[in-house]
């Protein structure tokens, strides 16, 4: 289980081990390096996505370890409440940037013709606070859209015991 304090609440979430084993491995090096303290969710994008994990306050991108291997075809949806881990158009890009599903997100699955975006964790406890911060005002900031005008900050994140 994994612990995230942010500015706007707490909640936890789950990770999937068994069918995302190098996402999982990536996401707790990132934990366990203290990367996450002080990052901001990014880009909220009301009825999609939450997306954080790589910016500072200032917009400053974090330097990232190499990207992993895509497991989106781990046979996990990107359902309300999972966190998949967010990449570029190249399938195997994903590094330490995550997104929080705030619907069923079914054509960011894995499908035919589409690799899709690998589930690797889900909330469970605090789906009201992810709802909260979906709901803050957004705007452009340094050439960036859907940025929070009050940045919601990861003030820490750690793994904690069920």
């Amino acid at each position: 289980m994994i612990r995230f304090e942010t500015s706007l609440g707490d909640f936890t979430i789950e990770l999937f081990e068994k069918e995302a084993p190098e996402s999982v491995a990536n996401f707790t090096r990132y934990i366990d390096d203290g990367f996450f303290d002080g990052t901001i969710f990014h880009r909220i994008v009301p009825g999609f996505v939450i997306q954080g994990g790589g910016f500072t306050e200032d917009m400053t991108q974090k330097k990232t370890k190499p990207p992993v291997k895509n497991e989106a075809d781990n046979g996990l949806k990107n359902n309300r409440g999972t966190l998949s881990m967010a990449r570029t158009n190249d399938i195997n890009s994903a590094t330490s940037q995550f997104f929080v599903n705030l619907k069923d997100n079914d054509f960011l699955d894995h499908s035919r013709g589409n690799f899709g975006y690998a589930v690797f964790a889900k909330v469970t406890e605090g789906m009201d606070v992810i709802d909260k911060i979906a709901a803050v005002e957004t705007g452009r900031k340094r050439g960036f859209d859907d940025v929070p005008v009050e940045p919601v900050i990861m003030k820490s994140v750690r793994r904690v015991t069920a």
